[in-house]
């Protein structure tokens, strides 16, 4: 299990083939699972937006216990019958846990980033909530880039609809199934990256689960992150999801032919995508009637520095 998500740890498949890309499950006692339990969901972040990204972390003071009734106390300190025996396990234990995961994602990252960078290779993680046009957006890239210098690696639970929508435009995709999994970890990209052939290769795509929370928290080796959110969203995404936005280098606003159907503001978005990240850059395009994609293929092609 992932202590900082609370995804299950399941089979992880990259086309079709399994990995194992967490560690086998150990045996965890009895108030260690009901640990896991009650701060997957219970867990309330408040972030305290004073026009910089300052965060002020603290737990709910509710939660349910197993047997149903509601407890007002922090899980990690509960002192009930069910919970007594084993008040050992503190928050701290739980903050040295994520740590851990953390420290040995960040690692296996950093080699990520060698790896590519020593390939020449620019790697844009590209990060969204489901539906914000993701898909659509990086086959329209792919076809104006021409498939022969990118490479993508696709991240979903279940099927391998989107990398099949990738090949069809003549790119190399890979495809990662995280299962229970919500997002994609570096470990997993390490064995997905060793498919591909670099030699022509001069920018890596990497299109995560769908979710603006818990990939936010895990590097891949990426060079950039770059955000979608969709018109159809709302304005506020920003400061109600912002450590994505927080990380991420540019936010795209996708789906702006909606925009005469629909109440959004992007200069509302806009702002508030500011607040938490003073230096984020923005671009408004539509990949169904391709206004944008000009200003979106000159900033990716800042960073390109091709292949000899």
């Amino acid at each position: 299990m992932c202590t900082t998500c609370g995804c299950a740890n399941s089979t992880v498949l990259i086309d079709k083939q399994q990995i194992h890309s967490h560690d086998a499950p150990r045996h965890h006692s009895r108030y260690e699972k009901l640990v896991y339990h009650h701060y997957h969901a219970p867990v309330s972040i408040h972030y305290h937006l004073d026009g910089n990204y300052n965060a002020d972390r603290s737990f709910n003071s509710t939660h349910t216990n197993p047997k149903g009734s509601e407890s007002t106390s922090n899980p990690a300190m509960t002192q009930s019958s069910e919970h007594s025996h084993a008040s050992g396990l503190s928050q701290s234990r739980m903050v040295q846990i994520e740590q851990d995961i953390h420290a040995k994602n960040d690692a296996i990252a950093s080699k990520n980033r060698a790896f590519l960078v020593s390939n020449k290779v620019n790697t844009f993680n590209l990060l969204s909530s489901p539906g914000a046009g993701k898909t659509s957006l990086l086959t329209e890239t792919l076809l104006r880039l021409g498939p022969q210098t990118c490479a993508v690696i696709e991240g979903d639970q279940q099927t391998s609809n989107d990398a099949d929508r990738i090949r069809a435009t003549g790119t190399p995709a890979v495809q990662i199934n995280t299962g229970k999994g919500c997002h994609l970890d570096a470990d997993m990209v390490s064995k997905a990256i060793t498919n591909f052939d670099f030699t022509a290769v001069s920018t890596l795509f990497i299109e995560n689960v769908g979710n603006l929370v818990c990939p936010a928290a895990f590097d891949l080796g990426e060079t950039h992150k770059v955000v979608i959110l969709s018109t159809t969203e709302g304005e506020d995404k920003p400061l109600k999801y912002p450590d994505v936005f927080a990380n991420a280098q540019l936010m795209i606003i996708n789906k702006i032919d909606l925009l005469p159907h629909l109440d959004f503001n992007s200069d509302t978005c806009i702002a508030n995508a500011q607040r938490v990240n003073p230096d984020i850059q923005t671009i408004l395009l539509s990949a169904k009637s391709g206004e944008g994609m000009e200003q979106w293929l000159n900033w990716l092609d800042q960073y390109s520095h091709g292949k000899e």
